[in-house]
């Protein structure tokens, strides 16, 4: 509705009745904004909290987990010799490795076509084999009978044969070279021809090889190099190495079979009776990394809701600065609860039964973790299984954790259950603003009709007292004392 204009009094009502409007919705409007202000900020911070609570229950399982003791490490004393990997079952030792041959796969160049361009085989069958196995078995003809053409029919099955094929072109013609993925002794490829025809202008039998009877190419004579003939760029042979003087032979450079739980990746062979030491043993400095996951989650967790739960003075007469989570009874019990685990003894029976016989201690200041390095990794080279009795198992630390963590945690848990009770309350406040907008709104509308027709009564009033003066003014004893 159109603000009031107070023709009639010359009173400026619109701004009488922002004034009465605004006088009245003020309180609740106060009211709704701290109370949704309260809510939001402190489910903002539930969720802050929820999450540091995750990083640590993460940590807590991972500290918690078998592997995490029971992991090894495998260390090669020159990386560039090889590397190695070592899984859980591998048992902890030092071996002496010499390496004195490489794994390598096939690889052929076929004889020389001098008119590759023109030449067109002879129809037939091409079976190449990688030692006594057939992997690929190709029909030549019409559609295929170049060389190109036969290239792309060997790559067209490369994925299954194991057999990729390009066209190398020198002084002597252009030629197809093979090359093989897989590795191993008596794994030489080899091309066989069989039931050629005479449909072509060029023998199909050029494309045969024979590795028993192959040169190798950097041994052909200039006058073999010149005619084209085909050779061998590399055999295929095994990995030959040594453990601790036992004979090694694998058909890759990937070893798996030589020490038990122990995968070494050959890249190198070693010179003449200098063995390289390959070290297998538990993996201290990845627990100790998990220890200090643990405490730096458990530190953010602590710093957080020590934050949150702050009263921080400003000055005299000024209003302190509190935290979103100040007086929150399911954030304190939280607290006291994971407070009173880190501190009480462990129940694991190992060597160590606290946090601070670990060389692990709390702060007096503020709660949080201190770890002293030396003593920690001492506890856990001296007596490796004592740590991990002490974090692990349904007594260990990290599970007792884990069990406080629960209630708090779980799907409708008492985080969950705040979190929908702040949400209820903010839902509440939306409700309640429209209803006092509408009681507001109403409110202006009906003071606008109020002061509208108290302005027009006022205009009926003035304009009757000005037609009663004129009358009296008109009567014949107007002029009269």
């Amino acid at each position: 509705m159109a603000g009031v204009t107070g023709i009639a009094t010359g009173n400026d009502y619109t701004s009488l009745i922002s004034s009465i409007v605004a006088l009245e919705k003020a309180p609740k409007q106060t009211q709704l904004d701290t109370l949704e202000k309260n809510a939001t900020t402190k489910l903002t911070s539930l969720g802050s909290l929820k999450s540091a609570i995750s990083a640590f229950q993460t940590a807590l399982s991972t500290l918690n987990s078998p592997s995490s003791f029971l992991a090894r490490t495998a260390k090669s004393s020159d990386d560039t010799i090889f590397k190695a990997t070592a899984s859980q079952s591998a048992a902890a030792g030092s071996y002496q490795i010499q390496v004195s041959q490489l794994a390598a796969n096939s690889k052929v160049a076929l004889q020389s076509i001098s008119n590759s361009a023109d030449a067109k085989f002879n129809s037939g069958r091409m079976s190449i084999s990688l030692g006594d196995s057939e992997v690929l078995d190709l029909q030549i003809d019409s559609t295929n009978n170049t060389l190109g053409g036969v290239r792309d029919a060997i790559n067209k099955q490369s994925s299954t044969s194991g057999v990729t094929a390009t066209i190398v072109t020198d002084s002597s013609g252009s030629r197809l070279v093979l090359n093989s993925t897989k590795s191993g002794d008596g794994k030489d490829i080899k091309v066989a021809i069989s039931g050629e025809g005479s449909d072509g202008n060029t023998s199909l039998s050029k494309l045969a090889f024979d590795p028993s009877t192959a040169k190798s190419l950097a041994s052909l004579t200039d006058a073999e190099k010149a005619a084209g003939q085909g050779g061998y760029v590399t055999k295929a042979q095994s990995a030959k190495l040594t453990v601790d003087g036992l004979s090694v032979v694998s058909d890759t450079n990937t070893v798996t079979s030589a020490i038990e739980g122990v995968s070494i990746n050959l890249t190198k062979v070693t010179a003449a009776d200098t063995p390289v030491t390959l070290t297998v043993a538990r993996d201290e400095s990845g627990v100790k990394a998990n220890v200090q996951k643990f405490v730096d989650a458990y530190n953010t967790l602590i710093s957080f809701t020590n934050s949150q739960t702050k009263v921080t003075s400003v000055g005299e007469d000024k209003t302190p600065v509190t935290g979103a989570l100040v007086g929150d009874s399911s954030v304190r019990s939280l607290l006291n609860a994971v407070r009173t685990e880190i501190t009480a003894p462990g129940e694991g029976g190992g060597t160590y039964n606290t946090l601070a016989s670990l060389g692990i201690t709390t702060d007096p200041k503020d709660g949080t973790l201190k770890i002293n390095d030396d003593k920690l990794t001492k506890a856990i080279s001296s007596d490796f299984e004592g740590v991990a009795a002490y974090f692990t198992g349904d007594d260990g630390l990290a599970s007792r954790l884990t069990t406080r963590l629960k209630p708090y945690t779980d799907s409708a848990g008492i985080l969950d259950q705040r979190t929908d009770m702040l949400q209820k309350t903010i839902s509440s406040v939306d409700k309640q603003q429209k209803d006092l907008d509408t009681r507001i709104a109403a409110l202006q509308e009906r003071l606008n009709k109020q002061f509208s027709a108290m302005d027009n009564l006022v205009s009926q009033l003035s304009k009757t007292g000005d037609q009663l003066l004129s009358q009296l003014n008109s009567m014949p004893f107007a002029n009269k004392s």
